[in-house]
């Protein structure tokens, strides 16, 4: 859930990249992180194990939008996928307000895709969340592969509820910026409704340019 810091006037909502190992949650952070203005974000703090593979969690926050007079400030964590992590990936879910979820395209982790996917579905319902309605993105990565799962198969297997998907090369800094942008605006949307509801009166300004306008600029702005 946002947490509102009425003294700073800044509302803090958290975005969680999801996925199974080495999927490439890591270098898509990176490269958000880096594609942002140095005045708008925090410092990203990672630990890694010496295989250079996410141990704990990735974490920066980033300043980007305004609602009902407030400041939007996005806390970007990404959970390591190793099954015997799962206790950690629990942890930082807790008051997630959005979920990108980044598969691996290699043709052979399709199984590690759906189970990953199962993982996140079971632990959000153990944090009582209604999973039909939480902010969620996908992330298709590794795209450039020979040997890759197809979108028409991602779509079969973990995209049960037919959200927002975009296809990126992370290692490559190609289409990581615009599910970010979709899941910031998603979760926007989100924030105005309860305000909405709870009689307050929000006025919002845009994170991002649209999705599927047809740019390939993934710079965050």
């Amino acid at each position: 859930m946002p947490i509102v810091n009425y003294k700073e006037r800044v509302i803090s909502c958290k975005i969680v990249y999801f996925g199974p190992s080495l999927g490439g949650k890591t270098t898509t952070i990176r490269v958000i992180h880096s594609a942002t203005p140095e005045g708008n974000r925090s410092a990203l703090q990672t630990i890694e194990t010496e295989g250079d593979r996410t141990l704990f969690f990735d974490h920066f926050s980033l300043d980007l939008a305004e609602v009902g007079g407030l400041g939007v400030r996005f806390q970007v964590y990404g959970v390591p996928g190793e099954p015997f992590y799962r206790v950690t990936r629990k942890m930082v879910l807790t008051g997630a307000d959005g979920v990108i979820f980044v598969a691996d395209s290699a043709s052979h982790r399709l199984a590690d895709n759906v189970a990953s996917y199962n993982d996140l579905k079971e632990l959000l319902g153990e944090h009582g969340y209604d999973y039909e309605s939480i902010p969620l993105v996908m992330q298709y990565n590794k795209r450039d592969l020979e040997d890759k799962t197809s979108v028409d198969e991602f779509q079969f297997y973990i995209n049960e509820r037919k959200v927002p998907y975009f296809e990126s090369i992370a290692v490559e800094s190609k289409g990581v910026g615009e599910p970010f942008k979709a899941i910031c605006r998603a979760v926007v949307a989100k924030l105005n409704r309860d305000l909405t509801r709870v009689g307050s009166t929000p006025q919002p300004e845009p994170v991002a340019p649209e999705a599927g306008s047809g740019s390939n600029d993934d710079s965050i702005e």
